[in-house]
């Protein structure tokens, strides 16, 4: 048997390789290889009967399926090779993370350590399906690789450990279609291998961009949901307003989300032009090191106000100890364009002082109890509208780097104290409506927004450590 006859007998199916666009059969589907879904480490399921691999094309279930099926597949084909071993999901995922297709009437998606849900909604004619745009599946997928990585996270108080969750899934986005040839060769001609520009791979979800722009049209950009090519500086999320249209900053995370991925984009890219072979291949290892330096930076960064810049920090430190700093400028000079690191702190972490800190970063591991090395604080709940105090997770783990961000009239901002960080991004949480307060938890002077089209990305639940009320996350839209 020939070649040839090899690759003819293997099953495959249609699938889009990036997002479908808008309207439908913008990008055109493909065949690739019958997924498969029991990947190690992170195995994934979908919740629906598996259709029989028979060509079938958009606007099908049968399409949608394994659409979804080959992004989860390539999505933890990316990370699996980048994680420390024995890296697995979160315990309340379970052995396999499931995806939901078909969850209800929307334009949104979620994790929530229950698995992934994908919403659709026909607007202005055409259904359209969150499980159907890859991005989307990479993009709720980088939220549960990263929650298996840093659990604590979920649960910290912070507008800046949120909006890395939502960079972390814009990044897991970006080096899934990264993963594919074909995309590496488009992404090369469409820049003319300048990869800070606008592309593609930048923008993500445009579909569901274009769908949100029909109802609400300043609220995503005019080309996609997020794009990673931007500009956005770095501003302390406690001095920021809570929303705001796409084109400014705001502390709401996936706003703020944009500042790291934003840099990140061009860490990728300053990698890429320091390689030896300008071509897919040498894009294709950019992005690979690039995720791995992310991998090392968020298992071993302190959960801080300031955070950005602890990992940013960490991803420098980790270039050193793996590649001896060789990509430390190109690291550098991308947090610095985006105010992640001032100028001061990017020159701080030289490798003498990598070398000082390194046990204790090599001593970093993957998972550990969800709300480790956060501080509690508790607040007055009647200030909220809350009948009893309400407990907050606040990030103030011991800083590993003593570094900051930049203020934007020059030298470092100097970090809020957790408390602070902790209590704006509860205001902020309720001033955006995502907040679900039962009934007996509200005092006469309650304001939680009941409005069934906003999900509720928090509850206020009985404490479990002690009297009084908690702030917990449900999940990660």
């Amino acid at each position: 048997m020939t070649v040839q006859q090899q690759h003819a007998t293997i099953p495959t199916v249609l699938v889009y390789e990036d997002d479908p666009g808008f309207p439908p059969q913008v990008n055109m589907p493909v065949p690739h290889p019958v997924p498969q879904l029991d990947t190690q480490p992170f195995p994934t399921a979908i919740a629906e009967a598996a259709p029989q691999p028979d060509g079938a094309g958009p606007g099908t279930e049968a399409f949608r399926y394994w659409v979804a099926a080959d992004a989860l597949s390539r999505a933890s084909q990316t990370w699996g090779p980048l994680v420390p071993t024995g890296t697995h999901w979160h315990p309340m995922v379970g052995r396999a993370l499931t995806a939901h297709l078909d969850a209800g009437n929307d334009l949104n998606a979620f994790y929530d350590r229950k698995g992934l849900w994908f919403f659709r909604s026909t607007v202005a004619g055409v259904t359209v399906a969150a499980c159907e745009s890859p991005e989307v599946v990479a993009h709720e997928t980088g939220h549960a690789i990263l929650d298996a990585l840093r659990p604590r996270l979920f649960n910290a108080a912070s507008a800046e450990t949120a909006a890395l969750h939502e960079a972390f899934g814009d990044i897991s986005a970006l080096l899934t279609s990264l993963q594919l040839e074909p995309l590496r060769i488009a992404v090369l001609a469409e820049t003319q291998s300048d990869l800070e520009l606008s592309s593609r791979v930048s923008r993500t979800a445009e579909q569901l961009g274009a769908a949100i722009r029909q109802g609400h049209p300043n609220a995503v950009d005019p080309d996609c949901l997020r794009n990673l090519s931007n500009s956005f500086f770095y501003h302390d999320p406690v001095e920021l307003p809570p929303n705001g249209p796409a084109t400014m900053l705001s502390s709401e995370p996936h706003s703020f989300s944009r500042v790291f991925s934003g840099a990140f984009l061009k860490v990728v890219a300053g990698i890429f032009r320091q390689q030896d072979l300008q071509d897919q291949a040498g894009l294709g290892l950019a992005a690979e090191i690039a995720g791995q330096l992310l991998v090392d930076a968020v298992v071993a960064a302190p959960v801080v106000s300031a955070y950005y810049a602890q990992v940013a920090g960490h991803m420098i430190a980790a270039d050193q100890r793996r590649n001896g700093g060789k990509y430390g400028p190109s690291l550098r000079s991308a947090f610095i364009r985006h105010g992640i690191l001032s100028l001061e702190a990017a020159a701080s972490i030289t490798e003498p002082e990598v070398a000082r800190k390194g046990a204790g970063i090599a001593e970093a591991t993957p998972g550990g109890a969800d709300d480790e090395g956060l501080t509690a604080v508790t607040i007055h709940g009647a200030v909220y509208g809350l009948t009893q105090p309400l407990t907050l997770s606040a990030p103030a783990q011991e800083r590993r780097f003593g570094i900051a961000g930049s203020d934007p009239a020059g030298g470092s901002v100097r970090p809020a104290d957790p408390e602070r960080v902790a209590t704006s991004y509860l205001e902020d949480l309720f001033r955006r409506g995502r907040v679900a307060v039962a009934e007996e938890y509200r005092s006469a002077t309650a304001f939680v927004d009941d409005s069934p089209s906003r999900l509720k990305t928090h509850e206020v639940r009985r404490s479990t450590t002690g009297e009084g009320l908690a702030l917990v996350r449900r999940c990660f839209d």
